[in-house]
């Protein structure tokens, strides 16, 4: 009874079996009438188009969004409040920004930052002391960064002036977040003062 399963295959290799003439077609048209190919061809245009301009629109709005906010960029580092040192016409000079992209990313960053929190100021009457005493400072450093930038013109660029450059920046920066932070507490506590009053 038991039989080795390789005699078997060996066995119905052997025969040959023959398909009745027609056969082909006449199982190609069963398979046409269930399942017809016409409308699966006609879809997969239509898919196809739909997904180019679907990919087409949404290439086309990252390009915009990346082409505004270049644009913001470079339009705010223009229009800085910050001095990065003044220019001869006669002598082209080159500040940190010039050296290298990353250089140029760090300073951009920086002054961004400095102008964002000298815009974001409540100078008033009330805090004008304070405010007066921290834009003293922030106006040696600005002298300061100047001095620098000439420094790094008439002598080359090196490290010892690049870091004091970047570090300029960060006092500049620290000064006025402190400044902020300090009108702050001015703030609330006039309004602690004013609400103990008014009990």
């Amino acid at each position: 009874m038991a039989q080795d399963i390789r005699d078997l295959f060996a066995k119905e290799r052997e025969k040959t079996y023959i398909m009745k003439k027609g056969h082909e077609a006449r199982f190609l048209s069963k398979l046409e009438e269930e399942l017809p190919g016409n409308s699966v061809q006609k879809r997969f245009p239509s898919i196809f188009w739909l997904g180019i301009a679907a990919s087409l629109t949404i290439i086309f709005g990252l390009g915009v969004y990346f082409f505004s906010v270049s644009n913001t960029v470079d339009s705010n580092s223009t229009s800085t409040i910050v001095e990065n040192g003044k220019e001869d016409e006669d002598l082209k000079t080159i500040s940190l920004g010039d050296l290298s992209p990353d250089l140029k990313k760090i300073e951009s960053y920086y002054v961004t930052n400095i102008n964002i929190q000298l815009s974001d100021l409540d100078y008033t009457g009330e805090n004008k002391i304070v405010v007066d005493g921290y834009m003293e400072r922030l106006a040696e450093l600005d002298k300061e960064y100047s001095k620098l930038n000439v420094e790094l013109n008439e002598i080359g660029p090196n490290d010892q002036t690049i870091t004091a450059l970047v570090k300029n920046l960060q006092l500049r920066l620290q000064l006025l977040q402190k400044l902020k932070t300090k009108l702050n507490q001015l703030k609330s506590s006039k309004n602690e003062q004013e609400s103990s009053n008014t009990i």
